[in-house]
């Protein structure tokens, strides 16, 4: 049997791909978070042919990013929504556009994150919530979590080899 692409171990990137690993999906999910709705405007924002479209809007339904309303009848006519799943998806791709902009853009910004009430060029970075530090920061590392298989536990260490720690009020 000829394989078509990874094993899924449970490895949540290859997951994730699996869903939106292709730059058509990231761009139709790129322009919904910027409010595009309907087949036309997709369309016309990406330049995308009918049927990859098509078929991209089907598969982000089936993944749980959008969800499909009717709003015409004659002739039958979907608006394409974000569920709270393609909403989660925000951060990634502002993060895509914050990477690219570092390394990928020789001519400068083409796009920027811009605080709608200051106007100021956002400067996002990840943090973690507890500690408040980069996620960038060396002392973070990836562990195998509860829910690992063997082949995730044997890539990766696990989470009880670590040093743990109280939080108070936790």
């Amino acid at each position: 049997m000829k394989r078509t692409g990874p094993t899924d171990s449970g490895c949540p990137v290859l997951r994730s791909l699996r869903h939106v690993g292709d730059a058509w999906s990231f761009l139709i999910l790129r322009d919904a978070l910027a409010g595009a709705t309907r087949f036309d405007e997709f369309q016309r924002n990406l330049e995308i042919a009918p049927n990859i479209l098509t078929n991209r809007l089907v598969s982000l339904v089936e993944s749980g990013l959008l969800e499909r309303r009717r709003y015409c009848d004659r002739p039958p006519r979907d608006e394409y929504h974000l569920t709270q799943r393609g909403r989660d998806f925000r951060p990634v791709l502002q993060a895509l556009l914050v990477w690219g902009n570092q390394h990928l853009a020789p001519e400068g910004e083409s796009v920027v994150i811009v605080n709608r009430e200051t106007g100021e060029q956002a400067e996002p970075v990840m943090v973690d919530r507890l500690s408040g530090r980069p996620l960038s920061d060396p002392v973070f590392t990836n562990a195998s979590g509860p829910a690992a298989g063997d082949r995730i536990r044997r890539r990766y260490p696990s989470m009880d080899q670590f040093p743990q720690h109280e939080e108070a009020g936790r």
